[in-house]
Order: structure tokens, then C-alpha cells, then sequence
């Protein structure tokens, strides 16, 4: 589950984020794909199903892309993008996000931003509502069945449209004996198999058998 309401924001109503530095908790949240129309909008791809940090915050942080595997990345003469964009409204489009930075004046300064990545303050997330999480707070997580045998642990998640999969990697002693333990195990996040998430305690308790 992940909590979310899928609706435009503006600066006005959206969460404001006092530093302007780069937060020690930031999160990469999506990726500028292209400029959208001819007024300076941006359409970003979210990382995630919900979409409501993009939506949320007023200040989006940004890096360059990663490069390209095999190939040596070259310093620019300049930043190739600002390290910050101060947004004034945001809003779902499809399975996209477009957004209106404050300082894009056009479809060229939205085009210049093409590639960046996007990074958000974790502490700048909405607050979840109740047995609702965001997947990057499950990420990582062990997965332990009611008997008290872990499982793994969470390396991702996936959408299938009525609800979301636990992705549960083995630990490396069951890896090491793949014949007779799956390397990776999925577990619908649902009640039915889920019986409790404790984010302090870094666990997920499940009614699920080995031989699932």
C-alpha cells in the first residue's frame, strides 16, 4: 500500500522546505523526461505508483543523469542543470507528472532540463495514513514468516494495479542453498499475508510458508 492522492498541487497549499541545501535525507523520486507544451512545463517520470512527493514539495532537487555504462563521464564547463528548482504547480498527467518550475520562462529553459534527475526530502513527504507506506521505507526491510524464519529481505516492489508485491530477496545462506530455497520470493502486500510492518524495528511479519 502507498499513500497517495493523485491531484494537482500549486506553491500556495504545498509543503515548504526552509533549506535550500542539499538535504541530508534526499531521495530520488523521478526523471525530467521533456519540456510538455510551450510555457515552461516540465513532464517528469515517477519513480513510484504514487506520485505524491512530486506533487507535495515546493523544491525539487536535481542532478545530472548517470553516465551511460562503459563510457567516462566528461566534468562540464558548467552545471548542466540548477541545483534546485523552486516549483509552482504540479499535477498527474497520465502515468506522468508535469510540473511548472517557477524559473522556466519557456519551452527552451523546460528543454534544458531534460535528463535531470529528481530528489526530494524524505522529511518533505507527505505523512502516510494509517497500514499505508511508501516503498522506499519498506526497501530493505527483513520479511520474517510467522514461525520467525526470515525470509530476506525487501529489494523492490512491484505494481500490479489492485495492490502491491513484496520482491524478498533470501539472505545469503539461502541463496547459497538455491536448490531448496528460492533466491527471491513474492509476497502480495495484502492483509491476507501481511500481519504487521514495524518501520522501527526494520521488520515484516507474514503468513508465509516456505514451501509457498
Amino acid at each position: 500500500m502507498i499513500a497517495g492522492r493523485q491531484e494537482e498541487r500549486s506553491g500556495s497549499d504545498a509543503m515548504d522546505l526552509p533549506e535550500t541545501s542539499w538535504p541530508a535525507d534526499a531521495l530520488e523520486v523521478g526523471r525530467v523526461l521533456d519540456a510538455w507544451g510551450v510555457k515552461g512545463w516540465i513532464k517528469v517520470q515517477p519513480f513510484s505508483p504514487e506520485a505524491d512527493a512530486l506533487l507535495s514539495a515546493r523544491m525539487w532537487f536535481l542532478k545530472p543523469p548517470e553516465p551511460t555504462l562503459g563510457t567516462a563521464a566528461a566534468p562540464p564547463a558548467r552545471p548542466a542543470y540548477p541545483p534546485m528548482l523552486s516549483i509552482s504547480r504540479a499535477r498527474v498527467h497520465g502515468q506522468f507528472v508535469v510540473a511548472l518550475p517557477k524559473d522556466a520562462a519557456d519551452r527552451s529553459a523546460a528543454e534544458a532540463l531534460r535528463g535531470a534527475r529528481v530528489f526530494i526530502a524524505r522529511s518533505n513527504f507527505p505523512k502516510a495514513a494509517e497500514d499505508e507506506y511508501y516503498w522506499v521505507d519498506l526497501i530493505g526491510l527483513e520479511v520474517r514468516n510467522r514461525e520467525g524464519v526470515s525470509l530476506g529481505t525487501v529489494s523492490g516492489l512491484l505494481d500490479t494495479g489492485p495492490h502491491s508485491v513484496l520482491q524478498v530477496q533470501a539472505g545469503a545462506a539461502a541463496a547459497a542453498d538455491a536448490e531448496t530455497e528460492p533466491n527471491e520470493r513474492l509476497i502480495p502486500f495484502v492483509a491476507a499475508y501481511v500481519d504487521k510492518v514495524d518501520l522501527g524495528a526494520r521488520l515484516i511479519t507474514v503468513d508465509w510458508g516456505l514451501d509457498y
